[in-house]
């Protein structure tokens, strides 16, 4: 089962509350795929990265953590964008500099018909709205080409809404390339703070707009309440918990979900596999944490709430 994608991957810098930072990487997509990487899945990142050493670096630990690199594209000018985090009380607060990033121009390089031509043939496509942000608009349309020709050859299409207001130059933009991607989409994986941010009232108005505008199947991430499925049923986090670091918590609940729906499990099911996921990613510093022995991937799913029993205070699991 192949499963494609597309988005940025940056360098990450985090600083502690004592000031020292740490440099890793993270992104949304990205996330996603090292998550699905991680449950032994066959998943190639679609993106561009420079010639630089940084971009060969990322390049090295990617591949590391299980993920094909032969679909990233080189930009022999640009390099890769750069983000820093910051936690207070679990919460997170990002600043970018990624305006000349590589990843901006991963359809428009000498290799970009190769990688494109590839990822047609996935069996999954995985995008995110940030991934459209980050496109010129032309650009955005050779996506929405792959997504139609991923679907007409039997592959499934999931999109996750990330809206990210500085990447848009207004709402109503952000809106027409939703709702364009809702157009080709099987699994849609929006978040409700970003939906109501684009004029959604709550979480069934989100429903409604995502199935009308020719979504199949919606999951709502409704941050320390869990999830709203499609039939309106709300899967809440098995354990509630006290957050070290929220970032990339939706991004390891969309892999979850993906990696349970895959293997046919029903919502419900992949909606606590996604929490799961998700809850261990809270409670470590870091989008992309280093695996630990009860990280609950499916090769070592002891189950997560004996572990975490002693946490009890509400908090974001899915935001």
């Amino acid at each position: 089962m192949r499963i494609c994608v597309a988005g940025e991957g940056m360098i990450e810098v985090a600083r502690g509350a004592s000031g020292t930072a740490q440099i890793g990487y993270g992104g949304d997509t990205l996330n996603t795929a090292i998550h699905l990487a991680r449950c032994g899945r066959d998943v190639a990142y679609v993106t561009a990265l420079g010639s630089d050493r940084e971009s060969l670096d990322l390049r090295r630990e990617w591949k590391s953590e299980g993920l094909d690199t032969t679909l990233i594209a080189t930009d022999p000018v640009r390099g890769p964008g750069l983000y820093m985090i910051r936690t207070d009380s679990g919460e997170r607060s990002f600043t970018y500099w990624r305006e000349h990033s590589a990843a901006r121009q991963m359809f428009d390089l000498p290799a970009s018909a190769a990688m494109l031509a590839a990822a047609e043939r996935a069996d999954w496509f995985v995008y995110s709205l940030i991934t459209l942000a980050i496109l010129p608009k032309l650009a955005r349309g050779r996506l929405f080409d792959v997504c139609r020709r991923v679907r007409a050859n039997g592959g499934r299409v999931v999109f996750d809404g990330n809206y990210r207001p500085r990447l848009w130059p207004d709402v109503a933009t952000a809106v027409a390339a939703r709702d364009a991607a809702l157009e080709c989409c099987d699994i849609g994986l929006p978040t409700l703070d970003d939906e109501r941010a684009l004029g959604a009232r709550d979480a069934a108005d989100v429903a409604r707009h995502w199935i009308a505008r020719g979504c199949r199947e919606v999951v709502v991430k409704l941050g320390s309440e869990g999830c709203r499925l499609g039939d309106g049923r709300i899967v809440a986090p098995p354990v509630v918990l006290s957050p070290i670091d929220t970032s990339g918590a939706g991004d390891a609940f969309n892999a979850a979900y993906i990696d349970a729906r895959i293997d046919g499990a029903d919502p419900t099911t992949a909606a606590l596999a996604g929490h799961r996921l998700a809850g261990w990613i809270v409670l470590q510093s870091g989008a992309i944490p280093a695996r630990t022995s009860i990280a609950p991937y499916p090769e070592s799913r002891i189950g997560l709430a004996p572990q975490l029993a002693s946490f009890r205070q509400p908090a974001g699991m899915t935001s």
